[in-house]
């Protein structure tokens, strides 16, 4: 296949406007919420006092609510221009964060990222004082997304990993697992610090680090599955076990993906992942997910792998998701679903749950409900009655405000997997960290 960018990168920019983003001393507004949870399961911490700086000056000054979030501010973020192509200012502006609450060590964050009309989510996770056993402040910077950053090229590999190398596959089929292992630095390194991600979280993370949230829906949908057949080729090959590693991926780009500890998060790539996070790449008559691999197509140019910039451009051309993917991976490749989800008390009921739905799969999601509401206490607590009434409509809607789903208080896919995964967090003694 061939690389999009340079045969429309004149056709687009003949269609922007005159005046040069360089030359626009214009500012546009992106909006921010800080989300604080403890390390012990998914306990929000409320109180919690956040202070939001640009550079050394105060801008806000606010504390966190019952559910542990902030209200979401709007602040100021460059022109929605300069992350349409290549070339531009840095497309969105960056904030440092500080985070205080009584009997948890103090966080700060610095480059917290805003791009203009999106959502940024900053995630926070606080180390009660009793079991940190560190003193002083934890201190976590935000690197700059791939697209902007230099970072290392992928070293290239073969998409399906043949059965007799290293790295056997043992898997008989896919599964999505609830964590995954990412080592933070090169395989090498021994020295680098292992992480117990959950698997949306580590999607969602990579894919706010190596794409621009503003992009058209196909172009992040199609690069969002590239990414989560990538790691799930990962993960059924048992890729670095097999070598004798106990990780599952790498955050160097050179061998895998990005992935940052503490990194934010867009709204967009969150509910996109949500939405389709059991699906990755396949072909014919191969049962191991596509090592989906990719680069900008800019800095660097990568035949026969998705092009970043070009799959933009695709996009703005009105491509779909799957002909954005066809057009670098050959026609061949297709959207498959896992058949396993790990981690998970029960599987969707396979329809929407809504007003006048009734039955087990009703009473099970209210019990989660009235379990996690005893952590969110915004959430009205419901009997688990089995019959979906006003009451549980008016729960699930306010669940899906918290963990930035539509809200509209149907009980959907996305909405069911994430009702589960609160509910297994908040039910846990211990996080795995």
């Amino acid at each position: 296949m061939r690389d999009f960018y340079s045969d429309l990168q004149q056709d687009v920019s003949s269609q922007q406007t005159a005046v040069s983003p360089r030359e626009s001393e214009s500012t546009d507004r992106g909006t921010l919420r800080v989300d604080v949870t403890s390390t012990i399961a998914i306990q929000p911490v409320t109180n919690a006092r956040i202070r939001i700086y640009d550079g050394t000056s105060l801008l806000e000054d606010i504390r966190t609510d019952s559910s542990g979030q902030s209200e979401t501010l709007t602040l100021q973020a460059p022109p929605p221009e300069y992350s349409m192509e290549p070339g531009q200012p840095q497309p969105y502006a960056q904030y440092t964060i500080r985070v205080e609450a009584d009997g948890y060590r103090p966080v700060e964050i610095a480059d917290v990222e805003v791009f203009p009309d999106e959502l940024s989510i900053q995630p926070v996770i606080m180390q009660p004082l009793e079991v940190s056993g560190e003193e002083g402040e934890e201190n976590i910077v935000v690197p700059p997304n791939t697209l902007w950053g230099d970072f290392p090229p992928k070293i290239a590999e073969d998409e399906v990993k043949p059965m007799n190398e290293s790295g056997e596959i043992v898997l008989s089929r896919v599964v999505i697992p609830e964590y995954i292992v990412v080592h933070d630095g090169v395989p090498s390194d021994a020295t680098a610090k292992d992480y117990y991600v959950r698997y949306k979280d580590y999607i969602k993370n990579v894919a706010s680090s190596e794409i621009y949230s503003t992009w058209p829906d196909a172009t992040l949908r199609a690069n969002i599955l590239a990414i989560q057949s990538f790691t799930l080729n990962r993960v059924y090959s048992e890729w670095y076990r097999g070598k004798g590693f106990d990780f599952t991926v790498t955050s160097s780009t050179a061998y895998d993906q990005k992935w940052s500890y503490g990194r934010t998060i867009f709204s967009s790539i969150s509910q996109i992942v949500d939405e389709m996070f059991t699906n990755y790449l396949s072909r014919p008559n191969v049962v191991q997910p596509i090592l989906a691999q990719y680069c900008d197509g800019q800095q660097v140019s990568c035949p026969n792998w998705l092009s970043q910039w070009g799959s933009k451009y695709l996009g703005d051309r009105g491509y779909s998701a799957i002909q954005i993917l066809r057009y670098y991976y050959g026609s061949s490749i297709y959207i498959n679903t896992a058949e396993e989800i790990s981690g998970i008390p029960s599987s969707w009921p396979g329809t929407d749950l809504t007003v006048g739905s009734t039955g087990a799969k009703v009473r099970q999601m209210q019990e989660q409900l009235a379990v996690i509401s005893r952590s969110y206490p915004a959430i009205p607590t419901v009997s688990a009655d089995g019959i979906f009434g006003e009451r549980t409509r008016e729960a699930v809607q306010t669940f899906q405000r918290i963990f930035d789903l539509p809200a509209n208080g149907v009980v959907d896919f996305p909405t069911w997997y994430k009702i589960s995964q609160i509910y297994v967090g908040v039910s846990r003694i211990g996080e795995l960290s």
